[in-house]
């Protein structure tokens, strides 16, 4: 269907996703791929698909903001699910894979491909002219981070990402919490967790003795002072936190008419208010000790976290200023990003937005437009926070989750909220495929 090939960068799961659909509507597609030429720190196999950190996608069940986003990639033709199930390890509900296997099978349907090109070489500098889609991923190498960096500026690419965790707002004991600004200044957009001195201890205590992530092999963390780690500020004195992140000053409880000892601040996500951001908890602990330890904190007893809090080597753009939902860039329409990159988090994250930038890309080709899935559906939320965000200065990596979609409207018991939450998606997934 075209002369000139599309040229992807990055032979991930999304460059591998976005070529895949791009082959099924009749485009050719030039891969270029640095490995074995050249490995990233955290990469070891030469074939396309690589995982790295683990061997799980994720729940299948679409009681899970995971799961339901599968089933969406499935209906849309979804190369990395299709391979996935071909080469499952038993994980309960979750689709994990045999790596070695789902990277094999993943190059192999694309080299099977009579208009699939696979180029192992490092690209420094991106093609003049041809629609390209960049989907280097979140270890992007040293010279395409420059390239990106002069088409950018320097400003909207992030080299590592601290991120606070996010509580799903229905999870907040609000008979405990309080909202209020600072000193009542402007509209009272956060919720505030007062603590005593007795629980501000306990709590210092534990995130200063609770199991910490290692780093990877190819991480160095240098932290910033204006972005501790949580548990780092606390080891600096008893009272550090109390002056830092959680400074109760200018915040009076209204249920005790006093100022607490510390307070934690919860900061509205959305425009929704579904999502609360825990203000200042950026943290290495691991993802067990943060529910272990948060549930410590007065009003989040119960709090399900739509994501927890890290540190890592992350390199992503400033999507909301930068791309448009198509994910081509504002200033030039023939450049895509798909992936990492673009600012989600996951495995089967990052493979939406490629197949998202593959479908934009064939669309773009045959001198159409394609409409966002809806905000409901997984895969429409996850291109509406990554181009439009609430707070675009605070823009951070985002997992899926059910807190993106637009809140259930009725009275809807806690247990069945998911899978209404699935059911609905579904179904607008099935009227936008109609169109």
């Amino acid at each position: 269907m075209t002369s000139s090939p599309v040229i992807i960068i990055g032979g991930g799961l999304a460059g591998c996703e976005a070529a895949w659909q791009l082959l099924q509507r009749g485009h050719a597609v030039t891969l270029y791929e640095m490995k074995p030429q050249k490995f990233s720190p955290a990469h070891k196999l030469p074939h396309l698909a690589e995982l790295v950190c683990s061997n799980s996608l994720k729940s299948n069940s679409l009681d899970n903001a995971h799961g339901l986003l599968k089933e969406e990639m499935r209906r849309l033709d979804s190369l990395i699910i299709s391979c996935a199930e071909q080469c499952p390890v038993a994980a309960g509900t979750a689709l994990a894979v045999d790596r070695l296997k789902f990277a094999r099978a993943v190059e192999e349907k694309l080299l099977e491909h009579k208009l699939f090109t696979l180029i192992r070489q490092e690209i420094k500098e991106l093609p003049a002219d041809a629609l390209t889609i960049i989907a280097t991923g979140p270890l992007t190498s040293e010279a395409m981070s420059g390239t990106l960096k002069n088409l950018l500026g320097g400003a909207q690419l992030y080299f590592y990402d601290a991120i606070a965790p996010i509580i799903e707002a229905d999870s907040i004991n609000m008979d405990k919490v309080f909202q209020a600004s600072r000193y009542d200044k402007g509209t009272p957009d956060y919720l505030n967790c007062p603590l005593n001195h007795e629980e501000y201890e306990k709590l210092r205590q534990e995130l200063l003795s609770g199991e910490k992530v290692a780093l990877h092999s190819f991480e160095e963390i240098r932290h910033f002072e204006g972005c501790l780690p949580v548990e780092v500020l606390a080891a600096r004195g008893k009272e550090s936190l109390a002056y830092g992140p959680l400074k109760p000053v200018g915040l009076v409880n209204p249920r005790t008419g006093a100022i607490p000892h510390a307070v934690i601040q919860l900061r509205k996500e959305n425009n929704e208010g579904t999502l609360f951001n825990m203000v200042g908890f950026q943290t290495k602990l691991t993802w067990p000790e943060q529910k272990r330890i948060f549930h410590l904190i007065p009003g989040l007893e119960n709090a399900e976290f739509a994501r927890f809090g890290s540190i890592h080597r992350n390199t992503y753009i400033h999507s909301p200023s930068l791309l448009l939902p198509s994910l081509s860039l504002k200033t030039r329409k023939n450049i895509m990003l798909a992936g990492q990159i673009t600012g989600v988090e996951g495995y089967v994250e990052s493979a939406a937005m490629g197949l998202w930038a593959g479908l934009n890309a064939s669309a773009q080709l045959s001198g159409g437009t394609l409409l966002p899935p809806p905000a409901d559906t997984a895969i429409g939320s996850l291109v509406n926070y990554i181009t439009s965000p609430l707070k675009p200065d605070n823009f951070q990596p985002m997992n899926v989750n059910f807190g993106l979609l637009p809140r259930l409207t009725g009275r809807i018991s806690k247990k069945d909220r998911p899978s209404l939450y699935s059911r609905r998606a579904l179904d607008s997934l099935t009227e936008w495929l109609c169109y």
